[in-house]
């Protein structure tokens, strides 16, 4: 069986081709990253199809001050549609193809015409879904809301038509499409994996603290007005909130301006992997109270360093881990049930204790992405004994 792989970035697909590689199936894998961004991802490099010449000066300039919202989504339009083309155009012979949505519109067509079957990769919700929940939270907060570039929304559904099956990682995704319409079978969940030899315990909480930790972009969707709603509210003396990631200071002034900010709060940006689980293993807890996701791998990085979740639903944490369990599971929209579950993991440090041996001990058992590239290969086979699509 030979597959080829297509993203305009990264994301967990690269993970998938080392399974694959492993394994012996792997044809290609087409990128639209520079090949110096890849020196560690470990695949022979004469598998590794680069075409960085427009994403890749985009993800540089992104945070320019001219890089306003109509200029990014020209960018990205065009990006994608032309490493799209890209890929359709240089596509080797293949018995799969599995592309990232919104980046295989016509390089799933071609797959078709060349007799192989295709995989429509998508990380989140129907792109539809995802459209509504993210305006009705923008609505909830009095934030404006630019709606997804309809071209955007074109692809994704053209996409959903033509692929043989779709994937999503977590049954939360999956619901969606079936909300949208697209049947149930067609829809496959494959939950991410994590990367057991950069993830595991280095360190221990410090007892004279409470630390709770948001892992990702801030943003409205990621829920960080929740969070901060939630921590403002939640008693403990030593308290802090540390925010790792992407730091959106329009946001955080937004948040200033309701009393919903304290400079106290640590904006620590971007922190290598290496150095991540450092600062997971030493939290208290994670909480991610996302409004939507697909299934964010923060989660099962921070379960794999010993540390306690706090999640929505929608964040696809019920395809990881059990409510109560290994960490707590929440409805969307309530910092109250936030509040609470922190409030009782701070007073009974002995049940965090136990809660974060238990989060150890499930992600170990999942087998990190080593499970995640067998479902996978295991779909795509049986995919090759089913009659072509109509």
């Amino acid at each position: 069986m030979r597959v080829v792989l297509s993203v305009i970035g990264k994301f967990h697909t690269f993970d998938l081709a080392r399974s694959l590689h492993e394994a012996g199936n792997l044809a290609a894998i087409y990128t639209g990253y520079p090949r110096f961004k890849l020196r560690d991802e470990a695949l022979p490099a004469s598998l590794v199809h680069t075409y960085p010449w427009l994403h890749t000066p985009f993800m540089a300039m992104s945070n320019k001050p001219w890089m306003t919202r109509r200029v990014s989504d020209e960018w990205q339009h065009l990006s994608r549609v032309m490493f799209d083309r890209h890929v359709a155009a240089h596509m080797p012979p293949c018995d799969v193809f599995v592309g990232l949505s919104s980046c295989a519109t016509r390089s799933g067509q071609q797959a078709h015409r060349q007799g192989a079957k295709y995989v429509c990769d998508r990380g989140s919700t129907h792109i539809r879904e995802q459209n509504a929940l993210l305006q009705e939270e923008h609505d909830r907060w009095g934030v404006p809301y630019t709606a997804i570039d309809p071209r955007t929304v074109e692809r994704e559904e053209a996409e959903y038509a033509e692929a043989d099956v779709i994937t999503v990682p977590s049954h939360f995704n999956k619901d969606s499409f079936v909300k949208h319409g697209v049947p149930s079978e067609r829809v496959h969940v494959l939950p991410y994996g994590v990367n057991l030899s950069r993830f595991h315990p280095s360190g221990t909480p410090d007892p004279k603290h409470f630390d709770v930790i948001f892992v990702g972009g801030m943003s409205v969707r990621k829920g960080v007005p929740d969070l901060v709603k939630a921590f403002m509210d939640f008693r403990h003396p030593g308290k802090r909130l540390s925010f790792i990631g992407s730091p959106s200071p329009e946001l955080i002034e937004d948040l200033r301006a309701r009393g919903l900010w304290s400079d106290d709060f640590r904006v620590l940006g971007h922190i290598p992997q290496e150095r991540l689980k450092d600062v997971m293993s030493r939290a208290h807890v994670m909480v991610l109270p996302s409004i939507e996701e697909g299934l964010a791998l923060v989660q099962a990085q921070a379960m794999a360093c010993g540390c306690p979740i706090i999640a929505t639903t929608n964040t696809g944490a019920q395809d990881l881990f059990e409510d109560g369990v290994q960490g707590h599971i929440l409805p969307i929209r309530r910092p109250d049930l936030i509040t609470e579950r922190l409030q009782a993991l701070a007073d009974q440090p002995e049940v965090r204790d136990a809660m974060g041996q238990r989060a150890l001990a499930r992600v170990q058992q999942a087998g990190g992405w080593k499970q995640y590239g067998e479902a996978a290969i295991g779909l795509y086979r049986s995919l090759l004994t089913q009659p072509a699509k109509a």
